[in-house]
């Protein structure tokens, strides 16, 4: 069944490419995007599916040397076999991850949320930690980072900050990151050189598109309010802050950081739409079974994910057993192996179920 799906995936690619080649098509930015779009998504599968095809034949040609007179020739082919029929399999397993069914919202934009747990004036130093690595990640990736809104604390910490980063593939890469993340050092305020344990909460939410979500403005009490800096003093002198209520929910979303009310108003819709769509998310993963949650990173926020430890220079993703010796890097937006790493697994476990 695999083997027929993919026939007609390269046959979709090929027509696809005749396609784009036809003027009518190429005069047509709309049908040439649309067409040259599609072509991308199936362009690796098709790649991995001509790659195996190659080492079937290659195969094939050395088993039929095998069994034939030339003893020369049937030694090397007899060495050539182990490596052939390892490439063999790991591109089946490569071709089965391709097919499994796409999260449809990987190619999404995400609202980044950064909460300060427990630990006080630490957890909120390293909420802003978190904050720096992701920025520095999203630099590497050509992704913007644009901050919605932020709760600072005097001793440059945060006790929440939000921002909306945009990109490719954005949700795809950083969605395994929603989770209690625990920081375990020294304080600088510590004089005695005990270890301190806090948490940070990060969630990671699809950006919703405004035709997924219909918001009845009948639902929303929006509040105007004078804003406020540190200690509570006011910063302008106009009610420019915005505190929206979704009343069948309860979810509250506040937004200051503007001078404009319009701003302030457009930035707390912004992520107020991505909490609405988050929680309908997860009322669709409570109707699937406890397992497929777990498999496919249910964002379960209450769980810690992952401990960073200064002192050993230590970091661990806890749901993998993933440990490298490498904070510094990490934090200065080295993801990338510790993300590999969370995708391929939960392939593999999508695998296992029979998935795709």
């Amino acid at each position: 069944m695999m083997f027929s799906k993919l026939g007609e995936v390269e046959e979709r690619f090929n027509d696809l490419e005749r396609e784009m080649m036809q003027p009518e098509i190429a005069a047509d930015p709309k049908k040439f995007q649309a067409t040259a779009k599609e072509a991308a998504e199936l362009r690796p599968l098709v790649a991995a599916y001509r790659d195996y095809k190659h080492i079937e034949a290659e195969l094939a040609e050395c088993q039929e040397v095998v069994q034939g007179d030339d003893e020369e020739l049937k030694s090397l082919a007899q060495e050539e076999l182990p490596e052939l029929l390892r490439q063999k399999e790991e591109l089946e397993d490569r071709l089965r991850c391709l097919l499994l069914p796409k999260d449809p919202n990987d190619e999404k934009n995400v609202v980044l949320e950064i909460r300060a747990g427990t630990g006080g004036d630490e957890a909120a130093l390293f909420a802003a930690d978190l904050f720096r690595m992701y920025s520095r990640y999203a630099d590497q990736q050509r992704w913007k980072v644009e901050i919605l809104s932020q709760n600072m604390i005097g001793v440059g910490g945060f006790k929440e900050i939000i921002a909306l980063v945009q990109g490719r593939q954005v949700y795809s890469r950083l969605k395994f990151e929603s989770g209690v993340h625990r920081v375990q050092r020294v304080p600088t305020t510590e004089s005695q050189g005990r270890i301190h344990t806090s948490a940070v909460t990060v969630a990671i939410l699809p950006e919703a598109d405004d035709v997924e979500l219909d918001i009845n403005p009948a639902d929303l009490r929006i509040d105007v309010y004078r804003a406020s800096g540190p200690g509570g003093q006011s910063v302008n002198t106009t009610d420019s802050a915005v505190r929206i209520t979704h009343t069948p929910t309860g979810l509250v979303v506040s937004c200051q950081d503007e001078k404009s009310q319009h701003k302030n108003k457009a930035k707390a819709m912004q992520i107020l739409k991505a909490r609405l769509y988050d929680l309908k998310l997860q009322e669709q993963h409570d109707q699937i079974s406890a397992d497929r949650r777990q498999q496919v990173g249910s964002g379960d926020r209450s769980e810690r994910i992952r401990t960073y430890n200064f002192p050993q220079g230590r970091i661990t993703d806890h749901r993998i057993g993933l440990t490298l010796h490498k904070l510094d890097q990490v934090l200065a937006g080295d993801l990338d192996e510790i993300i590999e790493a969370l995708t391929t697994f939960y392939q593999a476990e999508a695998l296992k179920t029979g998935q795709g």
